[in-house]
């Protein structure tokens, strides 16, 4: 008799009854729609984005723990447990709907006017019209406040329209995206501003020959004199906790999709070790294999107690951005090391596009550095343990 190595740790009781429901409905979708696919998407460098971002839409998992204009409200958790079976499968396939949910539209919904929830809320929520975000800049990764994108007004009184002028680089969904919330730096300081894609003077190059997240579109945005109507800032945001609030937001996403990833080679390493014969017997009969599968279920158990607990917290309001870095970089970590390990348990075969291991391993060490690198959350957790800053 076997155990899955989450049910040891009685994650389900965790979870209501909707919350479950959910993730069946996701891990569903992800072994029919996508697991047939991903592979090839992976070799390929290429994803049907639009194609899947209406399919999402329609699973209703798009904005899916915001509230309104087409949203479903779940609760925090329930999206967790989304961007755990969906990262599962590909952190690539989490990241479209990351970025859209979590970053362009959490965006809008938080910081715009209502004409900007209206106007683009529903379709987004839908996969109708899809969404990127532009903050990270060649010069500009982990102190965005560096950013050298400028937002200036040509025109005099309140009506005058904005000019943006720069470039965003690693822009996920971008040359897909029919919108933009781009952050820029004006006289009165950072400003979001949302920016639809077919403006003239906006273009997005999709960054290639990448070695990781490669069923993801990766993209170059470049502003060059883009105008833009007065109203097209976000009236809510204003300075560098903008985009960082942005970023919290899809942290949490983040929290639980790693250990999606994880989970998914720590599933694959058992199935493979129990079938697998070495001088006479299973693989997965021998001490040193149980003690690796042992540690690894430690880990990945204790990773998803935090995040479970991290995602109660932030729904009764109460999560504080030093325990985001707190579930980021312990995800981000856990799963790299499940990832590293599962792929001796499979020897050579770990290498090839038959098993996920290997490809989950190059996809989460871009997730161990996008959206706050380690070594950032770890002197967020160090500022909040010392009082002290250490970032300059």
């Amino acid at each position: 008799m076997t155990t899955a190595p989450l049910d040891l740790f009685g994650v389900d009781g965790l979870l209501d009854d909707e919350e479950r429901a959910i993730r069946d409905t996701v891990r569903r979708f992800g072994d029919h729609r996508l697991r047939p696919s991903v592979s090839e998407w992976f070799e390929s460098g290429t994803v049907p984005a639009r194609d899947l971002a209406k399919e999402l839409g329609a699973l209703g998992v798009l904005g899916m723990h915001l509230s309104g204009y087409g949203c479903a409200g779940t609760s925090v958790v329930a999206y967790g447990m989304a961007c755990h079976e969906l990262e599962a499968v590909d952190s690539g396939l989490r990241s479209l709907v990351s970025v859209q949910g979590s970053l362009a539209m959490f965006a809008i919904h938080r910081f715009g006017s209502q004409q900007h929830k209206q106007q683009w809320l529903p379709a987004m929520a839908a996969g109708e019209a899809i969404g990127c975000f532009g903050l990270t800049e060649s010069d500009a990764g982990s102190d965005p406040g560096a950013m050298r994108m400028t937002a200036r007004r040509d025109g005099s009184g309140d009506g005058a329209d904005w000019v943006l002028d720069g470039s965003k680089l690693w822009s996920t969904n971008g040359t897909v995206a029919d919108v933009a919330v781009v952050w820029a730096r004006t006289d009165d300081g950072i400003r979001g501003f949302v920016v639809p894609t077919g403006t003239a003077g906006f273009t997005a190059n999709e960054i290639g020959h990448k070695l990781s997240l490669r069923a993801s579109v990766s993209a170059e945005l470049v502003l060059d004199g883009v105008r833009l109507p007065a109203d097209a800032a976000l009236p809510g945001a204003h300075g560098l906790s903008g985009p960082l609030t942005c970023l919290n937001e899809a942290r949490l996403g983040i929290v639980f999709g790693a250990l999606g990833a994880g989970r998914d080679c720590l599933d694959t390493a058992l199935a493979y070790a129990a079938e697998r014969e070495v001088f006479g017997k299973p693989l997965s009969g021998y001490q040193l294999t149980q003690a690796k599968l042992a540690d690894m279920t430690v880990a990945l158990g204790s990773a998803m107690l935090l995040a479970v607990q991290l995602g109660r917290l932030k729904e009764q309001g109460a999560l504080a951005p030093a325990q985001v870095s707190l579930g980021k970089l312990n995800s981000t970590r856990v799963a790299l090391d499940i990832a590293r390990e599962c792929r001796t348990i499979l020897g050579a075969s770990g290498i090839t596009s038959e098993y996920p291991v290997l490809r989950h391993a190059n996809n989460l060490e871009s997730v161990l550095t996008y959206e706050g690198t380690a070594e950032v959350h770890q002197l967020m957790i160090g500022q909040a343990l010392t009082g002290l800053s250490a970032f300059r």
